[in-house]
């Protein structure tokens, strides 16, 4: 939420997969980061129609090339939407990890919203959507206008999501979007971490979701919202343990790629 091809763990997990030799693309949501201002609405939790559209460019241009797909936060619960749809999947696509999904957007919004660190997080994420929103509506005067000024990402989704996307209703779009429902029909080999002390997760949003066997499940203690800051200094020669398995997970895809160095 608010984030972009420019937010630093995005910028630091590309740069070592390019150290390892891949091709690395960075998709930017509707109104996000260079995009700001350029559509005339936002993305959404369940974007996935767009995950689509950038993945079949992608590989309309390689069509040689094997690809892997990673989603972080909301984009994870996209990822795992897009895969678990039923649309057919191109061949080229090889695996794909999903990071702090919050596959139940429902709970996920209470949990920003009401939640022991609500103020600190709304202001955060708020402040960037409102940007957005703003930059959006600068550009495309006409573009849907929200009737009041959000205080929480609830309220954000009641006052702008639904209504700007034709939900009758915010819990129409909390339950259409979200990933859980997906989970079972997943083909595609996916990896899925999140860590059960996320504040936006609780550990029963995945202990009582069906998971495909193509799911590999990493559920460490600790690690937050993608934060996963390790005690010792891993191989890629910093505490980011998230990187760290990002970057062996495609490694073990590839297993002639030369060690990180």
């Amino acid at each position: 939420m608010g984030g972009c091809s420019e937010s630093g763990f995005i910028q630091r997990i590309a740069a070592k997969l390019i150290r390892l030799g891949f091709r690395v693309f960075l998709m930017n949501h509707r109104g996000s980061g260079p995009g700001m201002g350029l559509c005339d609405r936002l993305w959404n939790g369940g974007s996935s129609q767009d995950l689509s559209h950038i993945i079949d460019y992608i590989v309309g241009r390689y069509p040689e090339n094997e690809l892997l797909v990673m989603g972080f936060s909301l984009t994870g619960n996209i990822l795992l939407k897009y895969l678990g749809e039923g649309r057919p999947l191109p061949r080229q696509l090889k695996a794909a990890l999903s990071v702090n999904p919050p596959i139940d957007l429902k709970v996920a919004s209470r949990k920003i919203s009401e939640g022991p660190w609500s103020r600190t997080f709304n202001y955060y994420y708020l402040r960037l959507m409102n940007r957005q929103v703003d930059a959006a509506l600068k550009q495309f005067p006409s573009a849907f206008r929200p009737t009041f000024k959000p205080k929480t990402i609830w309220e954000f989704d009641v006052g702008y999501t639904a209504p700007a996307f034709g939900y009758p209703n915010v819990e129409a779009y909390y339950e259409s979007a979200s990933a859980k429902q997906f989970l079972a029909d997943i083909s595609l080999p996916t990896l899925l971490l999140c860590s059960q002390d996320d504040p936006f997760i609780p550990p029963e949003t995945f202990s009582d979701a069906r998971l495909n066997p193509q799911i590999e499940f990493i559920n460490p203690e600790h690690g937050g919202h993608m934060g996963y800051i390790s005690q010792k200094i891993n191989d890629l020669g910093d505490r980011r343990w998230m990187d760290f398995i990002c970057v062996q997970w495609a490694k073990s895809l590839y297993p002639e790629l030369k060690d990180f160095s």
